[in-house]
């Protein structure tokens, strides 16, 4: 059957199922404690925990029944489901069997000597069943991701350091980015940090996978999801730049989002052909794909951590209202802690914005700690609007025409810790108005006009503050005389 003609209603009740499972598992497992550690005769010990296991068996069909309408959306392995399956009535049924033989056979003394064995076969069951549950949901290595050595070793599972590489949780970095190969090197791996728990051979939502350019090409339910050479009718990047309170963004709630540069680096990738097979410097690219490559190059494409006094506080939720307002715009409203109201605001699915719309940003200037306005038409008016705002930390302005006169505005910005002015006009003049920003730790001024000279008189007022001036080295794309285009 499949998922496009399922009804709804079997399809919710379907998804009941990891909720109840834990129910017969934690009731089964009771019921062996009371039996183990009970004083009394055998006879009267398997009559005692009658009732909890009749409640194990049938919590346990009823789970097999929203286990059965889960697995019709088609997004599991097959092998691995049908053997779950199978453990999973197997197990309900041990459970009745057992329920029964414990009320009506406790006193028979050759009936009563299959009970234990049966006991400790429905144990092995429930372990193996939710292992297998557990490898569907999670991945086949779930529950040895975090063995320790030796175990490791004498089990010969890889080396943790090796497999955390594997899983693609450890930084990106490109040695050789003249031999480093786009997909397999650059986009392969952000994909397998973000998108194969969802998506891979054992289970695919959507009927999705994306462990494989195969794969990656054929699409899913809904179709393919790369259109090459346009990102913006390709499924792959609409998704990813949907609002993450939209039902459909991925990665779904609760999973990890892609950054700006691996979104950007994966827009670049789709414009360019999509391809699977050639190398990095084979491929157009312009200073903004430019900049990002270099902080592969050398290791530095991790998201930047903030520790600020700013979180320390408590402040009410944002109004959903004025929220709204900014996702009417195609803004990205993010929610930056699950236990506070902090917010970040992203301008990268709304390069027309400006001023006039980002009057709306006051009614959330209390929560507002990050703000990415990089590459939209705001002017100086509007640094002078956003100057008041009370927790701003991190700022992004990069490729904007604001000028020395706007920094002026915000340097009364008492928590604003990081600055991104890369390829504006800004220059030697502004670097007294960067020197009062009290709170700032790291501003990145590459293709801007500030001068060595400037910079070495900020360096010289702020000497703790980082200043990001861009690669510097011979760029080894540089040498391949490649045609480039100019960004649209």
């Amino acid at each position: 059957m499949d998922a496009e003609v399922i009804p709804d209603w079997i399809l919710f009740f379907g998804h009941f199922h990891p909720m109840l499972v834990h129910l017969p598992i934690g009731m089964l497992l009771m019921g062996m404690i009371l039996y183990v550690f009970s004083k009394k005769e055998d006879a009267e010990r398997q009559k005692s925990i009658a009732p909890i296991l009749w409640s194990t068996g049938i919590t346990a069909l009823i789970s097999c029944a929203m286990g059965w309408c889960l697995s019709l959306a088609g997004e599991y392995d097959k092998d691995t489901l049908f053997l779950h399956q199978w453990l999973g009535i197997s197990l309900a049924l041990s459970s009745l069997a057992l329920a029964y033989m414990a009320q009506f056979w406790s006193q028979d003394s050759l009936m009563s000597r299959f009970f234990k064995p049966l006991l400790s076969l429905a144990f092995i069951l429930v372990m193996w069943t939710g292992h297998l549950g557990g490898n569907l949901t999670h991945g086949s290595d779930y529950l040895t991701s975090y063995l320790p050595q030796p175990w490791r070793h004498w089990l010969g599972i890889a080396p943790r350091e090796q497999k955390m590489v594997e899983k693609g949780v450890q930084p990106i970095r490109i040695k050789n980015l003249q031999e480093a190969l786009i997909y397999q090197d650059l986009i392969q791996p952000t994909l397998k940090q973000k998108c194969w728990s969802c998506h891979n051979a054992e289970k695919q939502k959507g009927k999705l996978r994306m462990d494989s350019p195969e794969y990656v090409l054929k699409g899913g339910a809904n179709g393919v999801i790369l259109l090459a050479g346009n990102p913006v009718e390709s499924e792959l990047i609409k998704r990813i730049l949907l609002d993450p309170s939209h039902e459909d963004h991925m990665p779904p709630k609760g999973k990890v989002n892609l950054t700006e540069d691996e979104i950007v680096l994966l827009q670049w990738w789709v414009k360019q052909g999509a391809h699977f097979n050639k190398k990095i410097a084979d491929i157009p690219y312009d200073n903004r794909i430019k900049s990002i490559l270099a902080k592969y190059t050398q290791g530095g494409n991790q998201q930047e951590v903030y520790v600020s006094t700013v979180f320390k506080e408590n402040i009410p939720a944002a109004a959903e209202a004025d929220i709204d307002k900014l996702r009417k715009h195609h803004l990205l409203v993010i929610a930056v802690s699950k236990e506070k109201s902090f917010l970040e605001v992203n301008a990268i699915n709304a390069k027309q914005i400006g001023d006039k719309e980002l009057q709306d940003l006051e009614g959330i200037k209390e929560q507002l700690v990050s703000l990415k306005l990089g590459g939209t038409n705001i002017s100086d008016d509007l640094l002078e609007q956003i100057s008041s705002y009370p927790r701003l930390i991190h700022l992004q302005m990069d490729h904007t025409k604001i000028s020395r006169q706007g920094l002026s505005h915000i340097s009364s910005l008492k928590h604003l810790e990081t600055l991104n002015l890369v390829a504006t006009n800004i220059g030697d003049d502004a670097v007294l108005a960067i020197a009062k920003m009290p709170a700032l730790r790291k501003i990145y001024l590459w293709q801007s006009k500030v001068s060595d000279q400037g910079i070495h008189l900020l360096q010289k007022k702020m000497p703790k503050l980082v200043v990001d001036q861009g690669w510097k080295g011979k760029w080894p794309l540089d040498t391949l005389q490649i045609t480039i285009k100019k960004p649209e």
